[in-house]
């Protein structure tokens, strides 16, 4: 019976076709439109500042619940969700922020750039908190944890599950925005390094880097040996027999180091991810390469592993490209700004070389996969062929994009403040306690979120559940993840794996 079960659970997420970029646009769309809402309330009403229990059941329902239910109960219905969370912010801002005498803090004093230190006070860094990232990364990160469990009930639709082969889905998108996330995020140390004239060898690197890579490497493992042990459902065109997303997750760190250790790569990043890519999808079109990937008998090693093995060129390619994104985004004086340009300048900067990077990757995503203008490559998640590249690039970068537009709009404060004291309260002030936590412990609570997932599979019949029973466990499972998260942040702990 447990064999046929867990049959039934593999075939529940296998040789399935996905659904249409367009709708999963619009369900991503959810995340950016509750963090409107939220920077609505904040900036209007200074809802979050006394973070009660309203406060926290606010944020809650937004930046969590609002995605789950976009998943599941309003999974058909997703523009009417997008509507409930966009028009009462459109409400909102149409009355004045709720302290009068802020706007006169907002302009700096016309002798003073964000740069000087002319009263003595401490400068501000040049590598700054940006709370449109930190949202952008909370979100993809709870995203993803609500996914990995939906998925397993029959309220999460089939289409929003991974693609067998060729197509695109939610889940798809979510496994390129974490390894594009962490590419932008892995950009702040080396821009750390170079403002301080610092350079390593590559030695030093590759050293540094498997260290790095060690946790991940065994997390790896355990998740190996504990589905293997535990007979737990598995989806082995995925990637492979024995390989997993933490292996990938792993060994990225490496070869990055050997990017990073040439000097001046900051500025050949994203043609170098663009090359990879390229050389990659030539590679499977020019050789049996595709073929083996999805048709060969699994016989060896490599064989039983070739997904995950193939498909790490194409992750390193999206992980190079987030990192050529973090670059740009994580410097306060974005390249080619003068440096005595004031805030709101350095601000509009930004947003143009943002859309600079949507139109691009978009641009290359319909140029190789339109049908009529294009090459007509369909996206593969399986290979992480070049078009997956391209959209997850074009998509995470145009997500990017709105979070920073809402932040110019409703906290200019964070861009335009003179001392490091005052910005500080201001980045406070727009970043959303919930949204920070799985930021800053982000992997940490990915693996909790992946052993709460484990036992619930192994403890509930999730295929039987009706949809009451199972948003009960969803949302039990969401606000246990939550609770850990912001816990973590409370005692100031970051979990480093």
């Amino acid at each position: 019976m447990a064999q046929s079960y867990k049959a039934l659970k593999e075939d529940f997420v296998s040789n399935l076709s996905g659904g249409t970029v367009l709708e999963i646009n619009s369900v991503t769309a959810v995340a950016p439109a509750a963090y409107l809402l939220w920077s609505a309330l904040q900036s209007r009403q200074n809802f979050f500042v006394k973070y009660g229990p309203p406060a926290i059941l606010g944020d809650f329902l937004l930046n969590i619940a609002a995605f789950l239910f976009a998943t599941t109960l309003y999974s058909s219905n997703i523009l009417l969700l997008n509507a409930l969370l966009v028009l009462p912010a459109a409400l909102l801002c149409t009355l004045p922020p709720v302290n009068s005498q802020q706007k006169k803090h907002l302009k700096p004093p016309p002798t003073s750039t964000p740069q000087e230190d002319s009263d003595g006070q401490e400068k501000l860094d040049a590598l700054p908190v940006r709370p449109f990232i930190t949202a952008y990364r909370g979100a993809m990160m709870v995203s993803t944890c609500v996914a990995i469990l939906a998925v397993d009930f029959r309220v999460f639709p089939r289409r929003f599950a991974k693609v067998e082969t060729w197509g695109t889905s939610l889940m798809d998108m979510g496994v390129g925005s974490f390894v594009f996330s962490a590419g932008l995020v892995s950009a702040r140390p080396v821009l750390s390094a170079r403002l301080a004239g610092k350079t390593s060898s590559l030695g030093t690197s590759l050293r540094a880097s498997l260290r790095s890579s060690a946790p991940l490497l065994l997390l790896g493992l355990i998740r190996f040996y504990s589905v293997k042990g535990l007979d737990y459902a598995e989806h082995v065109t995925e990637y492979g027999v024995h390989w997993n997303f933490f292996f990938t997750l792993a060994f990225l760190p490496p070869f990055v180091a050997l990017f990073q250790s040439i000097p001046k790569m900051i500025t050949f990043t994203a043609p170098l991810s663009l090359l990879i890519g390229s050389i990659y999808q030539i590679i499977l079109e020019i050789t049996s390469l595709k073929a083996y990937i999805l048709t060969a008998p699994r016989t060896d090693l490599l064989s039983q592993n070739r997904e995950g093995i193939i498909s790490f060129w194409g992750y390193l390619a999206i992980f190079l490209t987030g990192q050529a994104v973090g670059f740009d985004v994580l410097l306060r004086k974005p390249r080619g700004v003068p440096s005595s340009a004031p805030g709101p300048a350095q601000r509009r900067a930004l947003l143009q070389r943002l859309i600079f990077w949507v139109v691009g990757w978009t641009v290359l995503f319909f140029a190789i996969t339109s049908f009529k203008f294009g090459l007509n490559i369909r996206v593969s998640r399986r290979m992480a062929n070049l078009p997956y590249i391209f959209w997850v690039s074009a998509f995470n970068c145009a997500q990017i994009s709105i979070f920073c537009l809402i932040e110019t709009i409703f906290f200019p404060g964070v861009y335009i403040a003179t001392d490091v004291a005052k910005e500080r309260q201001y980045v406070d002030r727009a970043t959303s306690k919930i949204l920070k936590s799985f930021n800053r412990n982000g992997l940490a609570i990915f693996l909790l979120a992946n052993l709460l997932t484990g036992l619930v599979n192994l403890s509930l019949d999730t295929l039987s559940m009706g949809q009451t029973r199972a948003m009960g466990v969803l949302v039990a499972y969401s606000s246990l993840l939550t609770a850990a998260a912001v816990a973590l942040d409370s005692w100031n702990l970051s979990i480093k794996l």
